[in-house]
């Protein structure tokens, strides 16, 4: 009996600390009883009674109810990010582009006398790449992964200019459309990859695609690319000019930079990944509108929704799914385009350092203590920095001021 008290006892009190949070987030967010209610599925007056003490609902009433009230989050549940740009220029005028265009000083470039997708050479500051042929047809491709876009931001920053100020520089000069990735953060968890992943299998996937058809047969397929890193599931052709890439972006953070799951600020992430004429479209559709919600969910909605399965009617009536509702729109904030400017540094060779590097040098360093000589000392001090080097202590010595035009 006595335990039993203790149990029920605990319950309470973990439940007055739920509902505090919850008539807090409630208030914080703007959001009326009935509104909540509403979405939440249950009646304002048991939400009434549920924040006024007179209900113990279950935990997964709790679940349901706290998972509504983040839709309404002011933060915005969802935002977009430009995620991969690959652009290419008619010129063989490297400079022109470097400081008209990116706008950043060509001295503070690294050269290195190789390149990558057939191009001879390139120039690279951190993650910017800018590949040079001396063959008129390639000209000059500029280059963005992720980490890139995130290191050119610091540096659009610094110029107090914008994405879409930079893109409309492009396309006065002529720069053609080769790759665009807008990546959708999920912050609150509102996409769940398994499911999903099961409604492709249960033919709950209606898609234009092709590949979806063939999904049936195999070709669409759940994708764990690494061990532990989560969900993945690719939607349409990866050689076609688009397809969708959605993942848990949290188990990736845990990964790669040993994040834990449940600080991650980004639970999933929905990646449209656009080539050549799609992407210059998209792009085009952005400069016009400065709506990225519009844009990236009308790409979305052209291409894929999830529906439920209703034997009774023909697939083209199944109702859309409540969560894929919530996703493309419904009873949320809008979906802002965000820049989350990182400027360059050398912490990746850091890592390398600290995991590679480091274990052997202690214990050299161990055996000159030992023997009583200064082996690890001798070889730091011949050691001779390169061009290459002096240039990388350049770009790491230089503010994001001094590297912009």
């Amino acid at each position: 009996m006595g335990e039993a008290y203790f149990l029920l006892e605990g319950y309470s009190l973990n439940h007055d600390t739920w509902v505090q949070e919850l008539k807090e987030k409630r208030s914080g967010y703007g959001i009326s009883q009935s509104r909540l209610a509403i979405t939440a599925g249950v009646t304002r007056q048991y939400l009434s009674d549920i924040e006024t003490g007179k209900v113990l609902p279950s935990a997964e009433r709790k679940a349901a109810i706290m998972e509504a009230l983040e839709r309404f989050n002011p933060d915005a549940p969802l935002e977009m990010l430009f995620d991969y740009v690959r652009i290419r220029f008619p010129t063989l005028d490297v400079k022109h582009i470097v400081e008209d265009i990116l706008r950043l000083k060509l001295s503070y470039m690294l050269h290195e006398d190789y390149g990558f997708y057939s191009y001879a050479e390139h120039y690279c500051l951190g993650d910017i790449f800018v590949l040079v042929s001396p063959e008129v047809e390639k000209g000059v491709l500029l280059e963005l992964k992720g980490r890139g876009c995130r290191q050119f931001e610091s540096y659009l920053l610094a110029q107090e200019r914008s994405w879409y100020e930079f893109f409309m520089d492009c396309l006065v000069e002529g720069g053609v459309m080769k790759r665009l990735d807008l990546a959708i953060n999920d912050k609150t968890g509102i996409l769940n990859i398994p499911r999903l992943t099961e409604k492709c299998r249960n033919e709950e996937c209606v898609s234009v695609f092709r590949s979806f058809k063939s999904y049936r047969s195999g070709e669409l397929v759940r994708r764990d690319e690494k061990e532990c890193m989560g969900n993945t599931l690719y939607i349409g052709s990866l050689q076609s000019e688009v397809y969708f890439c959605i993942y848990e972006k949290d188990f990736e953070q845990y990964k790669k930079n040993d994040i834990p799951i449940e600080e991650a600020e980004v639970k999933n992430r929905f990646e449209i990944r656009l080539k050549n004429e799609r992407a210059y479209y998209a792009l085009r559709d952005l400069l016009a509108y400065d709506n990225p919600e519009r844009t990236a969910f009308k790409i979305i909605n052209r291409y894929v929704r999830f529906v439920d399965k209703d034997d009774t009617k023909p697939r083209s009536e199944w109702r859309i799914s409540e969560e894929w509702v919530w996703f493309i729109g419904e009873n949320r904030e809008s979906m802002k385009l965000t820049t989350k400017p990182e400027p360059y540094s050398f912490q990746r060779t850091l890592n390398w350092l600290s995991h590679q590097v480091a274990p052997t040098l202690k214990m050299a360093m161990k055996l000159d203590e030992i023997n009583h000589t200064q082996v690890v000392k001798d070889i730091i001090a011949s050691a001779k920095l390169t061009e290459r080097h002096e240039k990388i202590l350049k770009q790491q010595a230089a503010t994001a001021k001094e590297v912009v035009i």
